[in-house]
């Protein structure tokens, strides 16, 4: 996997919107954030547009995030938020100069569809908190977001607060995202492939029915039979029909995967979360399980 270079003091950063609308007030947090990480942000064309949902156009915001990639000046690119609209701009994105020269590319929940992406072009990317709403969150999801774009590579440890788990150790390129959009890349190129993989998940506000609609989605694709380890992150606000489902959200999940042996954990503080820590996408990693204490430690990625 390429490597995108650590960030030093000086070098730019470009704030884009690939979905929904952003306008340049949502973003005073995250400005003040960079610069006292003595960074420079840059604001890109795609900030304050509107074509109903959207940062503009599909074409505006594919041209935006185009120039910041092109643009030899810009050492990472910050997606300002999710929504929806990301996978809509990648058929028009050409990605030659970020595969010479990759750099960091940064979001989660819709920007999940670059990550995947991305990691078909073997580029390491990262998922983490977003700036149009890191001002509510946690710190440490805007610490471990700077610590990682400087160059350290973090170890992180955490226990299950639900009796589902399946011990074990497992080591391999971390991948994945939101579950419904990684669910609705499938049969693209832009999909997954999960083989010797420690895949993560998170979602927000779907129902359960979906949640496992979207898990036998990918066990009909072969996700698991090859998968290294398994982590899931926010299940966050999830909704039921008037008959109940009859599982929770971790349930659904576990029972998918309960024939398979590679170690499972569960709660992992990512994704749509107050602690939303930083994940470095297509890094070797190593994931240990022990009756719910579970750790999760960055490797240099083999390519």
């Amino acid at each position: 996997m390429k490597t995108p270079q650590n960030l030093k003091k000086g070098d730019k950063v470009a704030l884009v919107a690939t979905a929904r609308k952003v306008n340049s007030d949502e973003l005073e947090f995250a400005i003040k954030l960079l610069k006292s990480w003595e960074l420079i942000p840059v604001i890109g064309k795609s900030i304050g547009l509107s074509q109903n949902q959207f940062a503009g156009s599909d074409l505006d915001r594919k041209e935006d995030f185009q120039n910041q990639i092109n643009n030899p000046e810009i050492k990472a690119i910050w997606c300002a938020r999710g929504g929806y609209g990301t996978v809509r701009i990648l058929d028009l994105l050409d990605f030659s100069k970020l595969e010479k020269t990759p750099k960091w590319i940064i979001g989660y929940s819709d920007i999940t569809a670059l990550h995947s992406h991305l990691h078909h072009l073997n580029i390491k990317s990262l998922h983490a908190e977003m700036p149009a709403l890191i001002s509510q969150k946690y710190q440490d999801s805007a610490e471990t977001l700077k610590h990682i774009l400087f160059g350290n590579k973090p170890t992180y440890q955490w226990k299950n607060n639900i009796e589902l788990f399946r011990n074990g150790k497992a080591e391999g390129q971390l991948i994945g995202g939101n579950l419904s959009v990684l669910y609705s890349l499938c049969g693209s190129i832009s999909t997954l492939q999960t083989e010797g993989k420690i895949l993560f998940l998170e979602d927000l506000d779907e129902y359960l029915y979906h949640i496992d609609r979207m898990m036998q989605n990918l066990k009909r694709n072969h996700w698991f039979e090859n998968l290294n380890g398994l982590i899931i992150g926010g299940m966050t606000d999830m909704n039921d029909n008037t008959i109940p489902f009859g599982k929770t959200a971790e349930e659904i999940i576990f029972d998918t995967v309960k024939s398979y042996n590679f170690p499972v954990c569960f709660d992992f503080p990512a994704g749509h979360l107050k602690d939303n820590k930083a994940l470095i996408m297509g890094e070797n990693v190593i994931l240990e399980v022990e009756n719910s204490h579970n750790s999760l430690s960055f490797q240099s990625a083999k390519n």
